[in-house]
């Protein structure tokens, strides 16, 4: 009797065709990412060439150092709101937060007298109660995103008046504090103490969302939240600790801010949500969420800080530096749906 053999079966093409995709999925995905990233990177060159060629003033020491002292404030607020935006959420309370949170420093240093390392811990602390608030209204409440943040953007807003009773807080007694900002660490160059807490700030921010375990489930919630929270994932306590990050990241802005102004200003703070929204979606966080990276944010944020420099120094009007920042929110966005049609 002859044996039989069992043959395998033929491979079906259609499947290995699926499997071949999938399997290239990340690393497409990967290359997309990376392509915005050089897209973003090589738009800001053309800025600074073109402003460059405008203006013999633009391309000095003296004038990049200023593009990164201004880029300093809004990039740290981007780096907190990246993390958010990732999730799928967003945070219109970042700008008035940090106006808050000046307002507080003001009120620590100033009004109570704490020494410098209490106020500014507690102002970082303050701003991360910000976030707080907002993630339990978000996770807890179930209120949505835009309008949990837009009313807090609102209160911070008031309690900032309220607080200071509409006047601005000098710190005139504490000069260390203005040294936080402004004070150059490196002998016979400007560079600003402030700069190199942004440099910090960069590293710290890229480990946690690329290294650490909140920065996975950030990942996670943006992707498929549904599926995170079936995966045995508590997505609300993660999206208060992600909104309460970011909150840490408006505070230490609003000591910052406070420091390079000398003085606690309670008016101000609307409009740099925006523009700190603007570059972390230039450089190509999406909107809908499950993508983004620090290193894109960073350079969103000097592109908006070139782009308002550069502005400045060809003597454009301040109501056309309006428009042209409103032109770019509108182009990020756009190219935004863009890159989420082709995916």
């Amino acid at each position: 009797m002859t044996p039989t053999t069992t043959q395998p079966p033929a491979p079906n093409p259609s499947t290995t065709a699926f499997a071949a995709v999938e399997a290239g999925a990340p690393r497409l995905a990967w290359l997309r990412g990376s392509l915005q990233q050089l897209l973003a990177f090589a738009s800001l060159i053309v800025i600074v060439a073109a402003f460059s060629f405008a203006s013999p003033h633009f391309f000095t020491t003296n004038n990049l150092v200023s593009i990164l002292t201004a880029a300093t404030v809004t990039g740290i607020l981007a780096l907190g709101t990246t993390f958010v935006i990732i999730t799928g959420g967003i945070d219109l309370s970042i700008g008035t937060g940090m106006v808050l949170c000046g307002v507080m420093a003001g009120v620590f240093l100033t009004y109570l007298g704490w020494p410098i390392w209490a106020g500014v811990a507690a102002t970082i602390l303050f701003g991360g109660l910000i976030g707080l608030i907002n993630g339990v209204n978000i996770s807890v409440f179930g209120i949505p995103p835009f309008i949990a943040t837009l009313g807090m953007m609102l209160i911070s807003a008031g309690l900032s008046l309220v607080i200071s009773g509409t006047k601005p807080i000098y710190f005139n007694d504490t000069p260390e504090f203005q040294s936080i900002m402004n004070l150059s660490i490196i002998p016979g160059v400007r560079f600003p103490l402030g700069v190199a807490i942004f440099i910090v700030m960069i590293v710290v921010a890229a480990v946690l969302l690329s290294k650490t375990i909140i920065g996975r489930y950030t990942f996670s919630i943006g992707s498929n939240e549904a599926a995170t929270a079936l995966s045995g994932v508590n997505v609300r306590r993660w999206k208060i600790l992600i909104y309460t990050l970011a909150g840490l990241f408006v505070g230490l802005a609003g000591v910052l801010s406070a420091s390079r102004l000398s003085s606690a200003q309670p008016t101000g703070g609307m409009g740099l949500e925006l523009e700190a929204i603007a570059a972390v979606v230039i450089g190509g966080t999406s909107l809908q969420g499950g993508k983004g990276s620090i290193i894109g944010t960073v350079i969103g944020a000097l592109i908006m800080a070139v782009l308002t420099n550069g502005l400045r120094i060809i003597s454009v009007p301040q109501e056309w530096q309006s428009v042209a920042v409103g032109v770019v929110i509108l182009v990020a966005v756009y190219l935004d749906m863009l890159r989420r049609r082709r995916s």
